[in-house]
């Protein structure tokens, strides 16, 4: 089991935006949350489309990088509570003015996918059986979006880390 996330190479960009991805030390891991804190933000969501994506993240990390709160372990994990809204946890060092500040625990497993979001359905039963297959059950499934659409278009690859909450 893993303790800490792999670290984030904010270096590592041609874009000068998202840093280019690594999946392998994500693939396939146990990772373990003990009271990590995450500021909270939200999307209007049509259809677990988020319609104001872009702007909300923008907005976040200005507040996140203004209050000295980046960690070197880039984690933005996401999911939808309803068709119409989305949830946004970035991983920060310490409490950050203006946003909603949560603290997570639990035990996580992680599987890697490569592709457009449209695959997203797919990508929830896939890791629905990789966790039944190790035995475990689903408390709640989040999305790691690792790069922005204009970076993976850009790389070439858009890859998506499964982070499955278990019981």
């Amino acid at each position: 089991m893993e303790n800490r996330l792999p670290e984030y190479d904010y270096d590592n960009s041609e874009t000068g935006c998202c840093p280019k991805f690594d999946p392998q030390p994500w693939d396939g891991k146990e990772f373990r949350f003990e009271d990590k804190l995450f500021a909270e933000a939200s999307t209007v969501n049509f259809l677990h489309m988020p319609l104001n994506m872009g702007s909300v993240i923008t907005k976040s990390w200005k507040r996140i990088e203004a209050a000295d709160a980046r960690p070197d372990d880039f984690l933005l994990l996401s999911y939808d509570p309803s068709p119409w809204r989305g949830k946004h946890y970035f991983a920060v060092t310490k409490d950050v003015p203006g946003m909603e500040m949560v603290r997570l625990t639990g035990t996580f497993l992680t599987k890697v996918f490569e592709g457009p979001y449209k695959d997203a359905g797919k990508w929830v039963k896939q890791t629905e059986e990789y966790v039944k297959r190790q035995g475990k059950e689903i408390r709640r499934l989040y999305f790691f979006y690792t790069t922005c659409p204009k970076c993976a278009q850009h790389y070439g690859k858009n890859y998506t880390v499964a982070f499955a909450q278990i019981v």
